[in-house]
């Protein structure tokens, strides 16, 4: 058989998503992370509301009205703004522009295992430090490292821990690479470090509209930075890779702070509330600023509960690799579907069927 591709492409593993049901299965998804609330009025109302031309003329190849929107939302210029299809089209442009055979992608790990997948594609040396059973940063061998880009999501999946600030401030300081705080989950998190940006031209902070605002299927996402590292990354970014409805939505959903906050906080509560039935099931719990949990089963078993699960239209996340084989990760869904799983978990932990 012909091989068409380069050694690292035929060698690297593709990244394996969350399970994906087709739609109007009757299924209780709690796998990828996803709002279970509907996206802001505001933002159907726009789309509703597409006008033809939109679709007929190429769209804005900066995404400038949604980076007007993120720039009075968040208080930054419009120009220190990236926006991208989705936040992994991000992390993407990042490795393009700045990784590439003898140069080091570094991470912690457990985390977010596109990171691997990306720096395979560029075929970049990856080195992966493992965090301690605290999930506190091992912030002296990143320094160490000093790769040329340097990952951390703050907060962590599958953990749902955040990083102190001023562990991210100290790497900031050290590394003669980027940093890329990735913070998907920051709408949910006490604290963020969006004010690291300022301090320092080798950071970029990455979010997204998939958790908070609802808009998973929608693909848009943006990053902060200092406009002198934007600059390489733009040379790296497709030319039109936002498209025209995708910028109008993203608009009116970010615009409508009331809306997501008060999504966030039911999301907030509900996670309190299956934090707390898990742990009366035994579970082990590590503390999340996110809205999902990483679960330790009384019994460990958590590839078994995860297969029952499954059997039973109930969805969650198993990852088979170090450090995670007994644990699963769970969104927090509605209170009604999460107490759908709590019951169901507890007939599977007492009777073992």
């Amino acid at each position: 058989m012909t091989n068409y591709f380069r050694s690292n492409i035929d060698a690297m593993a593709s990244y394996v998503p969350g399970e994906q049901p087709q739609r109007g299965t009757k299924i209780i998804k709690l796998n990828s992370n996803e709002n279970p609330y509907p996206p802001s009025p505001d933002a159907l109302a726009v789309l509703r509301n597409i006008d033809g031309e939109w679709l007929r003329r190429y769209p804005e190849p900066l995404g400038g009205e949604f980076r007007q929107a993120v720039s009075k939302v968040l208080g930054v210029p419009s120009d220190w703004i990236i926006v991208g299809n989705g936040s992994d089209e991000l992390l993407s442009v990042v490795i393009r522009a700045c990784a590439e055979p003898g140069r080091k992608v570094v991470y912690p790990m457990p985390t977010y295992v596109l990171y691997r997948t990306l720096a395979e594609m560029q075929a970049a040396e990856i080195i992966e430090i493992p965090y301690s059973n605290d999930y506190s940063l091992p912030l002296e061998e990143l320094i160490v490292t000093d790769g040329s880009v340097t990952f951390i999501a703050s907060p962590n999946s599958p953990s749902g821990h955040v990083v102190p600030i001023d562990d991210l401030r100290k790497l900031a300081s050290q590394l003669s690479g980027v940093l890329v705080i990735d913070e998907a989950y920051v709408d949910f998190a006490e604290e963020n470090a969006l004010a690291l940006v300022e301090e320092y031209e080798n950071v970029i902070i990455i979010r997204t509209l998939s958790k908070g605002y609802s808009l998973a299927g929608l693909r848009l996402g943006f990053g902060v930075a200092n406009p002198k590292l934007l600059h390489g990354l733009f040379k790296v970014k497709d030319s039109y890779n936002i498209d025209a409805i995708a910028c109008a939505v993203g608009t009116a959903a970010i615009t409508d702070q009331t809306y997501k906050n008060a999504c966030v906080a039911k999301i907030k509560a509900s996670r309190i509330k299956l934090a707390k039935d898990l742990k009366q099931l035994g579970f082990h719990l590590w503390d999340s600023q996110t809205n999902f949990l990483l679960a330790q089963p009384p019994q460990g078993n958590a590839e078994y509960l995860y297969q029952k699960l499954k059997e039973q239209g109930i969805l969650i996340r198993y990852f088979k690799q170090p450090g995670l084989e007994d644990k699963l990760r769970i969104t927090v869904g509605t209170d009604e579907q999460n107490q759908t799983l709590v019951k169901t978990l507890s007939y599977l932990l007492r009777t073992g069927e």
